[in-house]
């Protein structure tokens, strides 16, 4: 009995947003819009958080990075301090080496922009690393054309390079590269590989894709190590079962030690790691998912105002109709379960226009801009869910006035 009830409220429903086709399509564009705010918010900010997070995890959990600048800002140190500091040295790097007993491996590396030029073809926005071995242990890249250095070319400072995607792409496009001679800064190198593109689909932090690398003795005729502002960088792995946290006490005193640093002396180095940016980033994307909320309420209460609004029209329209149902024995309950299918019927609907917006905006996206970002099945089911409670909420007014009508009142009889 009561499913065949329910099914007589589905039909009365869809009789009557069928019917008025005008006004239903002004009570679901509310809804549709703040659902679109909504969704299609959480759709990039889930896209960000698995890019930013990838990439996050590609610079490695149990790796520190010792650099000239911090990562996360800190109160207790300004700006202009910073700048005078010393740049990480290959002295820091041979300390670590010596005294470390927590590291399992540790890199050097010297990254400057420079001018990179292939016959005609050039790439202004290229970074050029001078690297000591071990890089490709320290570091998650991948070589997909070619080949890593090897250590006769490190010991003996070989002209050769390992490409960025991005570079390569700009030198050669759809040439190999493998064996080509390029210039860096003037200088004739040899590319004997080419890296793994990392930021397709996503987001990349590391901008590896621009980084081109060259043995270390052999950058260093061309690059001036002892530069103030040239970007200097060790990158420390942890032993298993070392965590990083570990590793970057023990790597601060190593070099507090190494420089000389007094007690009081505040660290004239900064020692990162992968944790400071997931605690930063989490900030902003708690920051966009409350603007989504609150972009998306404001239209969605508008939506729920044109529901019950509507359906107010549609109780008045159809009081003959309720008479009739309860002269021939139709339960209060019956009646507000009919209106309310109706405008949660309606609510979904709209709903689910807003979802296939933000389906066909992501393949667009998707493809103009080679990018991976879907809408999830969590974020739909959410969707669903918000819109059957605003036609719930905006609909129960509206249905219990219809319900508690008088049969008589309502037919229109007068005695």
């Amino acid at each position: 009995m009561f499913i065949r009830l329910l099914k007589e409220s589905v039909v009365f429903a869809y009789n009557s947003v069928t019917v008025n086709k005008l006004r239903t399509f002004l009570s679901l564009f509310g809804i549709t819009i703040g659902i679109f705010c909504i969704i299609s918010v959480f759709t990039v900010l889930d896209w960000m958080s698995k890019s930013i997070h990838d990439s996050i995890n590609s610079i490695g959990n149990n790796v520190v990075y010792v650099q000239k600048f911090p990562w996360s800002f800190d109160n207790n140190l300004a700006w202009w301090d910073i700048i005078k500091w010393p740049t990480i040295s290959l002295e820091d790097y041979q300390a670590l080496q010596l005294r470390s007993t927590k590291a399992q491996y540790v890199s050097y590396g010297v990254f400057q922009g420079g001018k990179i030029k292939y016959k005609n073809n050039v790439a202004n926005d290229a970074i050029v690393g001078a690297v000591t071995d071990d890089l490709d242990k320290v570091s998650n890249f991948e070589i997909e054309k070619g080949r890593y250095f090897s250590p006769f070319e490190f010991s003996s400072g070989s002209n050769v390079a390992v490409l960025g995607a991005e570079v390569a792409k700009s030198l050669f496009d759809q040439a190999d590269p493998i064996g080509k001679d390029i210039k860096i800064e003037g200088n004739k190198v040899r590319v004997v590989g080419v890296l793994k593109k990392e930021g397709k689909g996503g987001i990349n932090l590391s901008n590896i894709d621009q980084v081109t690398v060259v043995p270390i003795n052999y950058g260093k005729g061309f690059i001036n190590m002892r530069n103030r502002f040239v970007d200097g960088q060790l990158m420390v792995k942890a032993k298993p079962n070392v965590t990083a946290q570990e590793l970057s006490d023990e790597v601060t005193m190593i070099l507090r030690a190494a420089r000389r640093l007094r007690p009081a002396e505040t660290s004239n180095f900064s020692v990162n790691m992968a944790t400071m940016l997931s605690k930063g980033f989490d900030a902003v994307f708690r920051g966009i998912n409350f603007g989504g909320w609150f972009i998306g309420a404001f239209a969605i209460l508008v939506g729920g105002f044109g529901i019950a609004n509507i359906m107010f029209v549609s109780v008045r329209e159809r009081t003959n109709i309720i008479g009739i149902q309860k002269a021939l024995g139709a339960k209060r309950w019956f009646i507000l379960q009919e209106f309310l299918t109706e405008s949660v019927i309606l609510s979904l609907v709209g709903g689910l226009l807003g979802l296939l917006l933000i389906v066909f905006g992501s393949v667009i996206i998707n493809y103009l801009y080679d990018l991976d970002m879907h809408l999830t099945l969590s974020n739909a089911a959410l969707a669903l869910f918000i819109s059957g409670l605003i036609g719930i909420v905006a609909g129960y007014a509206p249905a219990y006035a219809a319900a508690k009508m008088n049969p008589v009142d309502a037919m229109g009889f007068s005695f």
